[in-house]
C-alpha cells in the first residue's frame, strides 16, 4: 500500500510520523536530520535572499508553522516580515593599485585584497587617496581610549588591526584587560570599524587580515566573491562606504614597507593609548570597479504561541535561514553551499522547539519564533526586526538563538558564548543540571562571536539575549571527550564554513545537537512564567540600554 506520507515534504511527514515516545517531550534527532535534509538539498539553491532559493525556503517555513498550528507573528496578520535590501556585485575586470616612491603595486582581488561595495551605483572610482593607519580604530571615551586623535579621514583611505587593543597585550602591558583581554568587545568586529570609517568621511576601509584575531581563515573572507547585500536606505551614501574590505597580512607588510613602516612595530604601538595615526607617507589608493545592483524584498518569518496570562510579554526563539548561495566550483565541480550545519539545524531546532512547546501546557507569556533572512550578509534581517518589531522589545524578557549546532554526538557539556553577559547563564546552567551536564564558557572568547550572530540586533537593544553555537571551541563528547569535539570544530571551520561541504549527511549523530535544543525549550517554560526578568550583568554594556525601559516591566 502507498504510504501517504511519502508524498508530503519531508518536515511535514516528519511531524505526521512521529512516534509518541519521541513526540512527548524530546527532540527528536531524526526529525532534525529529516528537516536540515530538506533546507540543504539543492532544489534550495543555498538559500541566499533574493533567489528562488528564498521563495521556496520561506514557503516551506510558512507551511511547517502553519501545520504545528502556530499563529502568524509577522506583520500585517502574517508569518512574514518585509526585509527591503539591495544586492551589489563587484566587476571581475576591477582595478586596485596603490602607488608609492617606488611606482605602483597592482593589488590582485582574492590574492591580496577582497572588497565589496554597498552603494547602489554603477561605478565606484577612487583617485589616488592618500592613506592613514588608524591602528585598531577605536573610540571608546568610556575607556579612555581614541585611536584617532582628531586625524582627518575625508577623503582618505583607513587602514585597521582587526580586533581589541588589548587582543595581543601581555600581562605586564598596561591595556591588558582593558577591552576584557581574550574576550572581544564590539570594537573588534570589522563591522564597527567600516561604521567609525563612515562617520568620519573615508572613502575606503582596508583591515588587516589576521586569522586569530579575525575568528577566521582567509577563505572566509574570500566568501563574499565580491556580492555585497544592504539594506535599502534613503541615504546610502551617508550610511555606507564606496569600497569596504580586507588586505591579506602579506599584503599589507609590503604596503607598509613601502611607505617605509614597520606593520609589527605599529602592531606593538597600537596597543598603547598613547598611539597616533600614521599617515602611511607618500602612499595612495586608487580603484576603479563596476558595480553591479539590483533591488529586492527578502523575508524574515515569524510565528507566534500566544501567552494565556501576559501576551504582550514574549520570549523569542531564533536561527537563520539564510545561506550563502552558489559560488566558485570547489574540486568536485560543486557550486552550492548549502549551509546544512549554518543554519539549517539551527532553523530544524527552532522548529522542534515550536513543537514541543505547542504541545505542551499553554505558556504563561507569549513565544515568538523568528527565522531571519540575510545573518550571512551583515545581520540584515534580524536588524529590521530590531528596528522594526512586531511585539515590544522591553517587554521580550530574552532572545535565545541556534547558530550552529555540532554534529558529532551527545557531550557532558554545552558551550556558552558570551558567558558572564547575562543572567540567562544561570537558567542554562540550571537546564543543562537537569541533564547532568555542565556549562563551558566560550573557548576562544577573541573571535566575538557573540557579535556575530542575529542575537545580537536585540541585544544591542538591550533584550538579553543567549547563544547556542558550536564554533564556541569543542563539547566534552561523549565519545571522545573535548580532543574530539575540538577536533569537528577545526575540521568544520576549516574545510566546511561557508563552503560548499556545508552538506547534510548521514552520518550525523544529532543526538547532542537535539540534547541542546531540548536546553531551549526547557530554559522558556521557565522564562515564560509572569514576573520573570532575566537582566544583563551590570559589566555588559547592554545593560544601560535595558535599564532605560524598566518601567515598562514594573507591573
Amino acid at each position: 500500500m502507498l504510504n501517504p506520507l511519502r508524498l508530503l515534504p519531508p518536515v511535514l511527514a516528519a511531524l505526521l510520523a512521529a512516534s509518541p515516545a519521541a513526540s512527548a517531550d524530546r527532540t527528536d534527532p531524526a526529525r532534525l536530520s529529516d528537516i536540515t535534509r530538506e533546507l540543504a538539498s539543492d532544489a534550495y539553491g543555498g538559500r541566499a535572499p533574493g533567489t528562488p532559493g528564498e521563495a521556496l525556503t520561506v514557503a516551506y517555513l510558512e507551511r511547517a508553522f502553519r501545520d504545528l498550528g502556530l499563529e502568524p507573528g509577522g506583520e500585517a496578520g502574517t508569518f512574514f516580515q518585509s526585509v527591503p535590501m539591495i544586492r551589489t556585485q563587484l566587476g571581475a575586470d576591477g582595478r586596485y593599485a596603490v602607488t608609492g616612491p617606488k611606482g605602483e603595486t597592482v593589488l590582485a582581488p582574492g590574492r591580496d585584497i577582497s572588497l565589496i561595495s554597498l552603494l547602489p551605483v554603477d561605478r565606484v572610482t577612487i583617485e589616488s587617496a592618500p592613506m592613514v593607519f588608524v591602528g585598531y580604530g577605536v573610540n571608546a571615551p568610556e575607556r579612555g581610549w581614541d585611536d584617532f586623535k582628531g586625524v582627518d579621514l575625508e577623503g582618505k583611505v583607513a587602514v585597521f588591526l582587526i580586533n581589541d587593543p588589548d587582543f595581543e597585550a601581555a600581562a605586564a602591558d598596561p591595556v591588558a584587560g582593558r577591552f576584557g583581554g581574550r574576550a572581544a568587545t564590539y570594537y573588534a568586529r570589522w563591522t564597527y570599524k567600516f561604521e567609525e570609517a563612515v562617520r568620519r568621511g573615508a572613502v575606503a576601509a582596508l583591515i588587516v587580515h589576521q586569522t586569530e584575531g579575525a575568528g577566521y581563515g582567509w577563505s572566509t573572507v574570500l566568501a563574499s566573491g565580491g556580492e555585497g547585500y544592504d539594506l535599502a536606505r534613503a541615504k546610502p551614501s551617508a550610511e555606507r562606504l564606496p569600497l569596504q574590505g580586507w588586505l591579506t597580512a602579506e599584503a599589507s607588510t609590503r604596503l607598509f614597507a613601502a611607505a617605509g613602516l614597520d606593520l609589527e612595530a605599529l602592531r606593538r604601538q597600537a596597543r598603547s593609548s598613547d598611539f597616533r595615526p600614521v599617515v602611511m607617507k607618500d602612499l595612495a589608493f586608487s580603484a576603479s570597479v563596476a558595480v553591479s545592483f539590483s533591488r529586492f524584498e527578502s523575508r524574515n518569518v515569524i510565528a507566534r504561541l500566544p501567552g494565556r496570562k501576559r501576551p504582550d510579554e514574549s520570549i523569542m526563539i531564533a536561527a537563520h535561514w539564510d545561506a550563502y548561495g552558489e559560488g566558485p566550483a570547489d574540486a568536485q565541480g560543486r557550486r552550492i553551499r548549502p549551509g546544512a550545519v549554518d543554519d539549517a539545524l539551527g532553523v530544524a531546532g527552532v522548529l522542534e522547539a515550536a513543537r514541543l512547546l505547542k504541545a505542551g501546557r499553554r505558556l504563561e507569556r507569549s513565544v515568538l519564533f523568528a527565522l531571519w533572512t540575510a545573518e550571512e550578509r551583515g545581520l540584515l534581517g534580524s536588524e529590521t526586526y530590531g528596528v522594526r518589531p512586531t511585539t515590544p522589545l522591553d517587554r521580550m524578557a530574552a532572545n535565545l538563538t541556534l547558530d550552529i549546532l555540532q554534529t558529532a554526538g551527545p557531550s557532558r557539556d554545552v558551550v556558552l558564548v558570551g558567558a558572564g553577559q547575562s543572567e540567562l547563564d544561570d537558567f542554562l546552567a540550571e537546564a543543562a543540571g537537569r541533564q547532568d551536564r555542565t556549562v563551558t564558557p566560550d573557548a576562544k572568547p577573541e573571535r566575538a562571536l557573540f557579535f556575530r550572530a542575529d542575537h545580537f540586533s536585540l541585544a544591542r537593544r538591550g533584550v538579553p539575549a543567549l547563544l547556542l553555537m558550536g564554533l564556541g571551541g569543542g563539547a566534552d563528547l561523549v565519545q571522545g571527550g573535548r580532543a574530539a569535539g575540538d577536533a569537528w570544530v577545526t575540521r568544520y571551520t576549516d574545510d566546511c564554513y561557508h563552503k560548499t561541504c556545508d552538506a547534510w549527511s548521514p552520518d550525523w549523530d544529532l543526538r547532542g545537537a537535539a540534547a541542546d535544543v531540548d536546553l531551549v525549550v526547557d530554559m522558556t517554560r521557565r522564562l515564560a512564567r509572569v514576573g520573570v526578568w532575566p537582566d544583563w550583568r551590570p559589566g555588559s554594556e547592554f545593560a544601560r540600554i535595558r535599564a532605560e525601559s524598566a518601567a515598562a516591566r514594573r507591573r
